[in-house]
């Protein structure tokens, strides 16, 4: 493969005028990211006091040093648990990611406890809950650092606390897949947190401090009259002495985590994984210029070939029929040695690119190869031209094509992302491996101004066919109404808020990004777990 001739000019005006504002983005990101931690860290004189760690502290001392750490959803619940954005804390009240545990790619997720005592919120259940839906598709441990005061019944709603049920549905999987869920109970965990242990396969529990029961001393007061204090109730020892709950007892945090790794050494669990390959050649064009080769007006045009050949090694990409459907950009290159096949877009998608996408993701298939969306496209195009080519039965190949993939897919939202090219894309709800945002990402079903002059085109036919005056001044406020709704909605951060994808990443960090979640994949491909029909249980 040839390496691709850049035609960018990061001396240019537009691109140094891009590249600031793209940093502005990314800028914004870290200072949202800040905020979680800065909260959480607020906490640290009272963890002080009781000896014990923050939960950063703790996730830094399970993590293997100087091995890669992929933070996902690391906005969720942003204007999403608190509507003003000057407020919201971002993060649900968890901290998640995949990194190594004593040399095994696990999934992680703990408690920020730091955070209004780890109460669960909205977001932290979907975040949990996606986060066990990753490694169950990716066939990846999962160790849980848990320290929580359950839901805050102040905020009480029905619809969370039924599908907060999935959460323990979840756990119960991964055990019968042969995927080891191993929890470490840091303080209480209380309610419906007592079957976070209850329904994990190793439990290690500090000593004076973790407690775990389903109805805490004042709930058991409350029902039943009696009276016990949280020791008695669900203490350390108790689990570990006579209700059997507790494998492993800790004396503080930092023997817990100790004993977390120790656990995930004993498991042989990477016997069997595919060696790692040679070191691949860089890319010959500089991925830090990503910052300024995407345009933030989705109105104007960008090559996105200049996006991929800051990702790949060497820059080299083999162009699929380029000269058909031109508009949609198939091709294959490698990523840090992974094979891949890009599907991305340089405008909207008409028949022909359509129509190449499909056998595209067809030929993927045939070869095993997994498929990197690039989001970047207005949508299917529209139009009568369009729709006499056959438009809805060219689409509907694509998505046809893309809903039966059995390749790994991931998605990055590079641009826009509008309409059913949404969808034809491998958004969200086509359930792409992992979906991550570039921070000038927009997402909607239409721009803001097509949807009000939609709305304004029928307002007009309706008051015409009735013989009535047009209220400008409604007509105006409505307009108004409907682009900030839209506007609103669109942006990265509120989508990502609302957990419609993984993450937020810096643009600059996606061939990174992209060869860890690659490497996971193939990782999962590889394995075959020993699952058994019910998860471990207790006796």
């Amino acid at each position: 493969m040839i390496p691709f001739a850049s035609h960018i000019h990061p001396a240019s005006e537009d691109f140094q005028s891009q590249r600031a504002g793209m940093l502005g983005l990314v800028g914004q990101l870290r200072a949202l990211e800040q905020r979680a931690a800065d909260a959480s860290a607020r906490a640290a004189s009272s963890f002080a006091k009781r000896g014990a760690l923050l939960p950063r502290e703790r996730v830094a001392r399970l993590l293997d040093p100087g091995m890669p750490f992929l933070p996902l959803c690391n906005l969720a619940g942003y204007g999403m648990d608190d509507p003003d954005p000057e407020r919201c804390i971002p993060g649900g009240s968890q901290i998640a990611g995949i990194g190594f545990v004593s040399g095994v790619r696990c999934m992680v997720v703990a408690t920020d406890s730091g955070i209004d005592a780890g109460a669960l919120t909205e977001a932290g259940n979907q975040k949990l809950m996606r986060c066990q839906d990753i490694a169950l598709e990716n066939r990846l441990p999962f160790v849980h650092l848990v320290e929580s005061a359950g839901s805050n019944l102040r905020k009480y709603r029905v619809d969370k606390f039924i599908r907060g049920g999935g959460m323990f549905y979840n756990l119960a999987r991964l055990s019968a897949s042969g995927l080891p869920v191993v929890t470490v109970v840091h303080g209480s965990s209380t309610a419906g947190g007592a079957y976070m242990p209850g329904l994990s396969d190793y439990v290690v529990m500090v000593r004076g401090r973790a407690k775990a029961f389903l109805a805490g001393p004042p709930l058991l007061k409350a029902a039943t009259g009696e009276i016990a204090t949280d020791e008695e109730l669900g203490g350390t020892a108790m689990h570990a002495s006579v209700s059997g709950l507790a494998e492993y007892v800790a004396e503080d945090d930092a023997h817990a985590i100790a004993l977390a790794r120790d656990i995930l050494a004993t498991l042989d669990w990477n016997d069997g994984m595919p060696a790692p390959g040679p070191c691949a050649e860089p890319p010959h064009l500089d991925p830090d210029e990503l910052a300024g080769v995407m345009v933030l007006e989705h109105r104007k045009p960008v090559d996105m070939r200049e996006v991929i050949a800051r990702l790949v090694d060497g820059s080299r990409w083999m162009d699929f029929k380029p000269d058909y459907g031109a508009a949609t950009v198939c091709g294959h290159g490698r990523i840090e040695g992974h094979a891949v096949g890009f599907v991305s877009n340089n405008g909207p998608i008409d028949p022909a690119g359509a129509t190449k996408a499909a056998q595209f993701i067809q030929l993927c298939n045939q070869s095993g190869t997994p498929l990197v969306f690039l989001q970047n496209t207005t949508g299917f195009i529209v139009g009568r031209t369009s729709e006499e080519a056959g438009m809805i039965k060219h689409g509907s190949k694509m998505i046809q094509a893309l809903a039966n993939s059995r390749v790994p897919q991931i998605t990055i939202h590079c641009g826009a992302s509008f309409g059913a090219g949404n969808y034809g894309m491998c958004g969200r709800a086509f359930r792409p491996r992992f979906c991550f945002s570039w921070p000038n990402a927009r997402t909607a079903v239409m721009g803001g101004e097509q949807a009000a002059t939609t709305l304004e085109i029928v307002a007009r036919q309706q008051a015409e066919r009735k013989g009535a005056p047009v209220d400008e001044g409604r007509l105006a406020a409505q307009k108004a109404e409907i682009v900030a709704n839209f506007s609103a909605q669109a942006s990265a951060f509120y989508t990502s808020g609302h957990l419609l994808d993984d993450g937020v990443i810096d643009p600059r960090d996606t061939r990174a990004v992209l060869a860890f979640v690659l490497a996971t994949a193939r990782e999962a491909e590889a394995r075959q777990p020993r699952a058994v029909q019910f998860g471990v249980a207790r006796f």
